[in-house]
């Protein structure tokens, strides 16, 4: 009986550590951050744009979307598709930085600035806009369902 009871400890032992060495991180895929996923949705975004891809576009903006862009206008998810679509702007450099993201449950709030450079009328031209964009968490996925796009200016010469 004892030694029974000493191959059933082993057992149970051996189960508990494949168990753990299962579960053990190293081995597992790693899963990203809400803000690591909405820092490259933006980033995807962007470059979706520079080469009309109106497919990956749809796919992150909910049906509700709206934008107000840099000019004070505004457009709805069909709008922001035509302008993709339209897109035919030589860019010779775009970055993305300066992420600040909050999450609250299943919304999140992402600030960020876009510089831009390319050549408008053959001069060349560097562009600054500031986005705040609002996603949120449905069917297992991030959709945007707000974009407000700030142009920046070069402050005022001091007198």
């Amino acid at each position: 009986m004892a030694q029974h009871a000493r191959r059933m400890s082993w057992m149970t032992t051996w189960l508990v550590c494949v168990l753990v060495a299962c579960a053990v991180p190293g081995s597992a895929q790693r899963v990203k951050s809400d803000q690591e996923t909405l820092t490259q949705l933006e980033r995807d975004w962007n470059a979706a744009v520079h080469r009309n891809d109106i497919e990956f576009v749809a796919s992150i903006l909910a049906d509700e979307f709206v934008a107000t862009y840099e000019n004070g206008t505004t457009g709805d998810k069909a709008r922001e598709l035509a302008l993709v679509a339209a897109f035919d702007q030589q860019i010779d450099a775009s970055a993305l930085e300066g992420f600040v993201i909050h999450t609250y449950r299943d919304t999140a709030v992402v600030h960020f600035t876009l510089h831009l450079i390319g050549p408008v009328k053959g001069e060349r031209v560097e562009l600054q806009l500031r986005y705040t964009d609002v996603w949120v968490y449905r069917d297992d996925r991030w959709l945007c369902v707000s974009s407000q796009s700030t142009r920046v200016t070069e402050p005022a010469a001091e007198p």
